[in-house]
């Protein structure tokens, strides 16, 4: 079986007012998930058919995972899945090659995924992540303030 290259599967959008944007998500019928955890205001999920995935990030917290991040800015990021650890890698090296800025080179993230992001050419951030694999996951870091 041959490597499907990226496939499309996340948006990631970092909000200056967690609540608002929920708020306004769930007027429009998206179903996001309760708040229940302590991350609920840096971190919130909603997932439309299984295939396509939406974060919402707090400031904050879009700085924990992407060094690059400015502070203070809200935005997008645009996330795509790769077969494997060594797909990421070689992804972002493939894009940083080619003269793609780079925002997080790779690195093992907390939840047990191969993560990097790049830019495009108008400057969108762009995610790229491996499978989850539970055996590398780590406690997250403290909860920001």
């Amino acid at each position: 079986m041959s490597d499907p290259g990226p496939v499309f599967d996340q948006i990631n959008l970092v909000v200056r007012d967690m609540d608002a944007t929920i708020e306004f998500y769930r007027r429009l019928g998206v179903d996001v998930e309760p708040a229940g955890s302590p991350w609920a205001r840096h971190h919130r999920s909603a997932t439309g058919n299984g295939e396509m995935d939406i974060d919402f990030d707090s400031q904050t917290f879009a700085a924990l995972w992407d060094e690059g991040w400015p502070r203070g800015r809200s935005g997008v990021v645009v996330g795509f899945r790769l077969a494997s650890r060594e797909a990421v890698d070689a992804m972002y090296a493939e894009l940083t090659g080619g003269g793609h800025a780079r925002h997080q080179p790779p690195y093992d993230a907390f939840w047990g995924a191969r993560y990097a992001i790049v830019e495009d050419p108008d400057g969108t951030a762009v995610g790229l992540m491996s499978p989850a694999d539970p055996a590398r996951r780590t406690p997250p870091p403290a909860v920001p303030d």
